[in-house]
């Protein structure tokens, strides 16, 4: 299951499962992580501080004063893949988009590089069904994949000092939101009224690692209805 598991430093361990992106290796860290932190009482006892998922490895934190590196590695090493649990992670998620311009600040240039109408992006987006790989960046900010090959971009050459609060954007495979005010070097192709991070919730951020996510196309008049009803 692992690739790897080796220090970066004298309270920081990674655990490798590989190089590659897909759901399948990161259904496995999800898996791993979510064990982890559900075995609460050996969490204490090896003095794991966090634990922080990503694409393809977690990073767990622990406390030096309490236990060895040795001790880690070999509690996870000892975690076999039947003992992983996935539950409540495959939730679905539809969201609101308005892909008017004025909010898709870049589907234009992605349509003069792509080379394909605006209708055919919008098309394509909102016919994805997004798996969320990892939360990171900001609050709440969700790295989604996989789009089609046809909406390949590039970040921006030069990021943007200011995205505005839930523009959602693409670059390369994977599709973002941004839950705040930002720099940001994203492509902007619209804007969506959902919260994504509300800091009072017990569980503040809406999307999580192995959530699924369609988009569903709204007006900009509709947007702005949703989004009045959202700050009252």
């Amino acid at each position: 299951m692992f690739k790897k598991i080796y220090n970066i430093s004298d309270q920081g361990i990674i655990c490798d499962f590989g190089s590659e992106i897909n759901k399948e290796i990161n259904s496995k860290v999800i898996g791993v992580f979510n064990y982890i932190n559900n075995n609460l009482d050996l969490k204490r006892e090896l003095g794991i501080v966090n634990c922080i998922p990503s694409y393809n490895k977690i990073v767990i934190q622990y406390d030096l004063l309490l236990v060895s590196s040795d001790s880690i590695i070999k509690y996870i090493s000892s975690i076999k893949e039947h003992q992983l649990s996935y539950q409540n992670n495959q939730k679905k998620f539809e969201l609101p988009i308005c892909y008017d311009t004025e909010y898709g600040l870049d589907l234009e240039s992605i349509s003069k590089q792509n080379k394909i109408s605006i209708e055919e992006i919008i098309y394509l987006h909102h016919e994805t069904s997004f798996y969320v790989y990892m939360m990171g960046f900001l609050p709440g900010f969700p790295f989604m994949g996989d789009l089609t090959n046809k909406l390949f971009t590039s970040r921006l050459t030069t990021p943007r000092v200011f995205v505005p609060a839930k523009s959602v954007a693409i670059v390369e495979k994977f599709c973002a939101i941004y839950p705040f005010e930002s720099p940001g070097g994203w492509n902007i192709i619209g804007k969506t009224p959902t919260k994504l991070f509300e800091k009072n919730k017990k569980n503040p951020s809406l999307l999580y690692p192995g959530a699924e996510v369609k988009f569903k196309s709204i007006s900009k008049e509709a947007l702005m209805v949703m989004e009045s009803k959202h700050n009252e």
